[in-house]
């Protein structure tokens, strides 16, 4: 056992990605089924949709699983109260103050941990009082820090800072990227773009078979003036982009982004017009699997790796 498996009661140290639009009950019972932990991403979900995530994640498995919720949800406090009633656990908090929430959910016996992008925003979190902290580089997908600190870089600056348990995230989707980030500080990682790939993502089939096909430069950063987001280069990334040579004014950014962008993506199929967000490493992924599979595949990974390195002859 180690820090996160210890704090969690799971097997193995990899917590998958709340994702919008992948991170459904299927994908989460599924990573938890597997010795992993897996969170249901509350960002993309109504209030009673997220209940009735809950309820059918708590069927799917015994094995402990979490939700991950975005506190600039407009509804916050109707979540807080579905997950202080439906009993859930582990929460991961992201894209607000910490001290806001991170009380009132330890009060009710659930672990607290908290997303952040870099080493300022941990030790904030950290004297919030959660339990533990993901450090998110900028390879991530999806929306991510302004700072563009890469995941190498900002764990050993994060482990340097804090005394809680440390969770990579960012670039990680193989055993032999687990290991990098463990052998730099990390306790354990969290994966998103492997599993926005997976059978059980609630992803539009369109949108999985593009993150296998992206290859390297493929993605980019942008929207920072609204919140940071890594983008697949689309028509709809383009038109970002020209706005932006054209001088554009965040009023002018919010305008063309709209409503439901995100969803139109990812989860309606429209490979066009919609927003696909996805981390750098995409152009690791080679193939949709089930995600019990990907676990299995990164411990194997994991520890083909350790020995690989224990070889190593100086």
């Amino acid at each position: 056992m180690n820090k996160i498996t210890e704090l969690f009661n799971i097997k193995y140290p990899i917590i998958q990605g709340g994702m919008i639009w992948n991170s459904g009950y299927k994908l989460a019972s599924a990573v938890s089924n597997a010795g992993g932990l897996g969170l249901i991403g509350a960002g993309s979900m109504y209030p009673e949709v997220l209940r009735e995530h809950i309820q059918k994640c708590k069927k799917a498995t015994s094995k402990p699983f979490g939700v991950n919720i975005p506190m600039l949800y407009p509804n916050i406090e109707e979540i807080m109260k579905i997950i202080v009633d439906e009993e859930v656990k582990i929460v991961f908090t992201s894209a607000g103050n910490p001290k806001t929430w991170t009380s009132h959910l330890k009060e009710n016996g659930i672990t607290v941990v908290h997303v952040v992008s870099s080493s300022v925003f941990a030790l904030k979190a950290q004297d919030a009082g959660v339990d533990a902290i993901v450090a998110e580089g900028f390879e991530a997908g999806g929306h991510n820090g302004r700072e563009e600190t890469t995941t190498f870089t900002l764990i050993p600056m994060v482990k340097e800072k804090i005394t809680i348990p440390l969770i990579a995230a960012g670039g990680i989707a193989t055993g032999r990227g687990m290991l990098a980030a463990m052998v730099l500080g990390a306790d354990g990682v969290q994966v998103g773009s492997r599993f926005a790939a997976s059978v059980e993502s609630s992803a539009h089939e369109n949108f999985k078979e593009t993150i296998v096909n992206v290859k390297e430069g493929d993605t980019q950063l942008t929207l920072k003036e609204l919140a940071p987001v890594r983008l697949i280069k689309n028509k709809f990334y383009q038109d970002v982009q020209d706005l932006y040579g054209k001088c554009a004014t965040k009023e002018d950014l919010i305008s063309l982004l709209g409503r439901a962008r995100a969803k139109r993506g990812m989860f309606e199929g429209d490979l066009i017009e919609g927003e696909l967000e996805i981390g750098q490493v995409a152009g690791l992924i080679h193939e949709i699997k089930p995600a019990g599979a990907i676990v299995e595949e990164m411990i194997a990974d994991f520890e083909k790796a350790i020995r690989e390195v224990m070889n190593f002859d100086f």
